[in-house]
């Protein structure tokens, strides 16, 4: 978790939970490729308001980029400082190289910053990612003096966040049903929801039905009337993006870093140890690292297609690049031996953030009057996150509230205009029956897991 997530941070005070978060020192700290097992970090001084505080980071550390580099960044993110989100949004046209082209960044600030940065937000190479999501994050880490500090939570997820959420939830005369899977959403003759039905062949009504699925889920479900819609059209052209996580546990404590670390290699995105930063896996013994695999497919700058690959060949990459991060400290004489791992598969996590899509993440308003759009795919600042779920959560919840008030005039009940091509593709197609959710196993609803399960991974 990052400071820069206000909404997450709102949602763990609601909860009463904030003391959960264990919070790191302020610093971003990258490995060294080119001095295998050497660190190098920015750190940001106490007590410095935003933006001097990442100023000082940036100008202290002497180890990954010249002064000249330095000065060379202005230029194009001055922008960023003095038009702000306008500026930030007519970049999503560009990519990450494009944009340090246009603006005349070397490539240092590439090899250096924006590769770690790109697969650490999207799971993807530079070269294909929007530079607005680069953007969005450095305007947040710029201009909030915490925005870049991290924070662990200090166990589970599921049992020290999302319980929690459920407790709030059943407190309130809620209801959560799990195992209860989405068949189909049911639509009546004057196009609004009728129903949802679920696998098991009961239905649910509702006065306001709300959709929080993953993207990819959301197409298998749209319903034929309204497959035709522009509003819903667009989604087509948004797509998960793959990731793997690894955990990898060790019989023996490994040189750590207390607090996430960016690798900068070729496989591995960001990792943490997780004996060192969280209490729940505390050991002063022995060490488990989390890691992120990405790219994981060819699509998105990988060598191969490593989602389709098996456990002992991710695992033997990631051995293979804790070499080069920890040399001497992994395998070979005295080196610390792997006791057990877990590969988990995501083959569509959140959108894929590629040039120009911004233009297709629909409003949470949709033109169906009890229905509303939620998920970090729809249209909202924090693109694909916990931050941007939380959020765009908040905005559904927006559109619910204002309609029930009868606050038609509102910003919230305002649907966000469709892109004319969409429009145009729209005009004459035939009405398309939804596929469905197949299988009951995490990847069809837009889970990660383990082993290859039901599923075969050669197209994901």
């Amino acid at each position: 978790f990052f400071g820069a997530h206000p909404n997450m941070m709102n949602l763990f005070q609601e909860l009463g939970i904030e003391d959960r978060l264990q919070w790191k020192a302020h610093r971003m700290t990258f490995a060294m490729p080119q001095l295998p097992g050497e660190f190098t970090s920015f750190d940001f001084p106490d007590g410095v308001p935003a933006p001097l505080n990442m100023a000082a980071a940036i100008l202290g550390n002497t180890e990954m980029l010249s002064l000249l580099d330095k000065v060379r960044m202005v230029p194009g993110l001055l922008p960023m400082l003095l038009e702000g989100q306008p500026f930030i949004d007519a970049q999503d046209e560009l990519s990450v190289k494009e944009f340090m082209d246009k603006y005349g960044m070397p490539e240092t600030v590439n090899e250096e910053i924006f590769i770690a940065m790109a697969k650490a937000l999207d799971f993807m190479d530079p070269d294909r990612m929007s530079m607005a999501v680069v953007l969005t994050a450095m305007n947040r880490f710029i201009n909030e003096a915490d925005g870049s500090q991290t924070a662990f939570l200090d166990g589970g997820q599921p049992e020290r966040l999302c319980a929690p959420m459920v407790d709030h939830v059943l407190s309130r005369g809620g209801e959560v049903r799990l195992g209860a899977p989405l068949a189909a959403i049911e639509v009546g003759d004057d196009g609004q929801v009728a129903c949802l039905r679920l696998a098991d062949g009961s239905s649910v009504e509702a006065d306001v039905y709300v959709s929080a699925v993953p993207v990819d889920v959301f197409k298998k479900l749209l319903p034929a009337s309204w497959s035709t819609m522009p509003f819903f059209r667009q989604t087509e052209e948004l797509i998960g993006i793959p990731v793997i996580n690894v955990q990898l546990w060790f019989d023996k404590k490994l040189r750590s870093v207390d607090g996430l670390c960016f690798s900068r290699s070729p496989l591995l995105s960001v990792y943490a140890d997780m004996s060192t930063c969280v209490e729940e896996y505390a050991d002063a013994d022995r060490s488990m690292l989390e890691l992120v695999f990405a790219p994981a497919t060819r699509e998105v700058g990988a060598d191969r297609n490593w989602i389709g690959a098996s456990d002992a060949e991710v695992v033997a990459a990631c051995l293979g690049e804790l070499s080069r991060l920890f040399p001497g400290e992994i395998g070979g004489e005295g080196g610390a031996e792997l006791l057990k791992h877990a590969v988990v598969r995501t083959p569509r996590s959140v959108y894929a953030a590629t040039p120009g899509r911004n233009r297709y993440r629909p409003s949470q308003a949709t033109p169906v009057p009890n229905f509303v759009l939620a998920g970090d795919w729809t249209s909202q600042k924090f693109l694909g996150s916990m931050e941007g779920a939380v959020l765009a959560g908040k905005l559904a919840a927006e559109v619910i509230a204002d309609r029930a008030a009868g606050r038609a005039a509102a910003t919230s009940q305002t649907l966000k205009p469709v892109h004319e091509e969409v429009v145009a593709a729209a005009e004459g197609a035939a009405p398309r029956e939804p596929v469905g959710v197949r299988g009951r196993h995490p990847i069809a609803f837009g889970g990660g897991q383990q082993g290859l399960g039901e599923t075969k991974f050669e197209h994901a």
